[in-house]
């Protein structure tokens, strides 16, 4: 690793595209007072823009949730980098401690969006392509809450019977962990799915297309595939002492995660890739299976102790697993690094049962459109942490509807706890309410993400994105869904809000108009998700 250093950055109002500099020499980016800071930490984004100090270091650090390597601000300055650097923000300074000379610096327009459309032409540029459309024109439903660790035939099916006989339309199927035999072997469990081909072939027939969970992790329980795959080196091996190399070491690292002790594949080996591919290929040909969850990406499972058979750093081994998903339409990953513009759908860490958790929601997506990642998914209505949902009598029947109606008009919204079976049936009426209101501007939805596909534009968007300079910089409980759509939901358990309108002619979800550059007080009856259309 290279002598960490700085740079400096002086800001040029005047000039609409200021020269970007390599960052190699000590310097430092001063923010002008005014000036709001967000940079690519996709978990942090409640905390963007930032009103106190920060610090951040990208090396194998993804906090459970995406990254981008890039910082932005709303007077268009920018880094970029194509290595993991380090940051420091402290008051009006921005640090930049660059670890591998790969960093970048500049100033472009005068605005947040003029400087992301920049970077994002020039650093992350969108590939022409789309998730499958059914992640944005249905809900989507995760069979985690509802069965986590038991995940079988009969009960996926009823789970998706009822999807339907509750008046909620199909779409994307999630089957979550332990459907296979075991990690790496991926297999449908023979004990849980006595006709796993079968079981597809009926959610097919009822509307859903089928995505199944996978990881890189493979279970040394596993004798003879772990064996296999030992003998061709395709797993992070242990490193014992400083001198050890890919060449002399045999022995896999046993890598800690969230459901105990495993091997995990080296994809920067040709061998791990091909066997990975194969596998998913096989699934896809023998049952039916139509994409596939990608989870488990994150960097922290590449430690300083594994050795690669390419030498490379944590951040990459997550960017080698995402390069997966880009074979398959259908695809969601949760950690992922430097893939913005590409088709694949990111979604939100899990979020807790919680009013402060759902508030996280909006700066949170608003930040995945500034880094690229345009198809996004606000993690699972309600919440998408199981263990909040083990007692039904501690949970907020409010909190889910309200969850629902954030959901209704971001890009993607998924349904993983069963709403027939935790809510009453007036709560379950407004949910499906919810969902025709997204099914009334799914048309619109789709056209915004056809054209992210092209440009790279955000689909869901920030206040100080579409109106620079009218006051919008720390507005992150409404946002726009395009440029004329603005959304407010409630994240709080009130039925009062302030929503603050642009300049310009506003009507309202129910067809009262307003003229905008104004704040107005709001009452919300528990049924209403508020939106305003902007007139010509």
């Amino acid at each position: 690793m290279k002598n960490l250093t700085m740079a400096i950055v002086l800001l040029m109002c005047s000039v609409s595209i200021f020269a970007e500099k390599l960052v190699t020499d000590n310097k430092k980016l001063t923010i002008a007072d005014g000036e709001k800071v967000w940079a690519g930490v996709i978990n942090d984004g409640h905390l963007m823009p930032f009103s106190s100090d920060y610090s951040m270091e990208f090396y194998a650090n993804n906090k459970f949730n995406q990254l981008q390597p890039l910082i932005l601000t709303n007077k268009g300055q920018f880094v970029w980098s194509e290595k993991p650097f380090k940051f420091e923000l402290k008051g009006n300074e921005l640090v930049i401690y660059d670890l591998y000379n790969q960093s970048f610096s500049g100033k472009s327009g005068n605005t947040l969006a003029e400087v992301q459309r920049y970077v994002r032409q020039k650093y992350f540029p969108a590939s022409g392509k789309l998730p499958d459309t059914l992640l944005f024109s249905k809900p989507q439903y995760n069979t985690w809450i509802e069965l986590t660790y038991n995940q079988n035939q009969a009960d996926i099916l009823k789970y998706a019977k009822n999807i339907i006989s509750n008046g909620l339309p199909p779409g994307v199927i999630m089957i979550d962990d332990t459907w296979q035999e075991d990690c790496g072997l991926w297999q449908f469990h023979p004990g849980r799915f006595p006709n796993p081909k079968e079981m597809i072939d009926q959610l097919h027939q009822m509307g859903f297309k089928v995505m199944v969970w996978v990881c890189p992790f493979v279970s040394a329980d596993q004798t003879l595939l772990y064996t296999h795959l030992k003998k061709s080196k395709a797993f992070l091996l242990e490193r014992k002492n400083a001198t050890d190399t890919w060449e002399t070491q045999t022995k896999p690292l046993m890598v800690e995660w969230w459901n105990g002790q495993s091997a995990v594949l080296d994809f920067s080996n040709q061998t791990a890739v091909d066997w990975f591919n194969s596998e998913l290929d096989r699934l896809v040909a023998d049952y039916g299976v139509d994409g596939f969850k990608f989870d488990a990406g994150d960097m922290e499972f590449y430690p300083a102790n594994g050795i690669s058979k390419k030498d490379i750093t944590p951040n990459m081994h997550a960017e080698l697993y995402a390069q997966f998903g880009l074979r398959f339409p259908l695809n969601e990953y949760r950690a992922c690094w430097k893939m913005g513009g590409q088709p694949l759908a990111q979604r939100l860490l899990d979020k807790a049962h919680t009013w402060i958790d759902l508030q996280k929601l909006v700066p949170n997506m608003i930040l995945e459109g500034l880094c690229g990642y345009t198809f996004s998914c606000p993690d699972m209505i309600g919440g998408g942490l199981w263990t909040s949902f083990s007692d039904k009598s501690t949970l907020d029947q409010d909190l889910i509807v309200r969850s629902a109606q954030c959901h209704a008009l971001m890009p993607m919204m998924q349904f993983s706890v069963a709403p027939w079976r935790i809510l009453d049936s007036v709560h379950l009426g407004i949910i499906k309410k919810a969902v025709e209101i997204r099914t009334k501007f799914t048309p619109l939805i789709l056209q915004l993400a056809h054209e992210s596909a092209k440009t790279g534009e955000p689909i869901l968007k920030s206040m100080e994105f579409v109106f620079p300079n009218q006051g919008f910089e720390e507005t992150i409980n409404q946002f726009m869904l395009g440029d004329k759509i603005l959304v407010a939901p409630m994240m709080e358990k009130t039925n009062m809000r302030n929503v603050k309108l642009p300049k310009g002619n506003w009507v309202d979800d129910l067809g009262k108009k307003y003229r905008g550059n104004q704040t107005v007080k709001m009452m919300v009856p528990l049924d209403r998700l508020v939106y305003f259309v902007l007139q010509k």
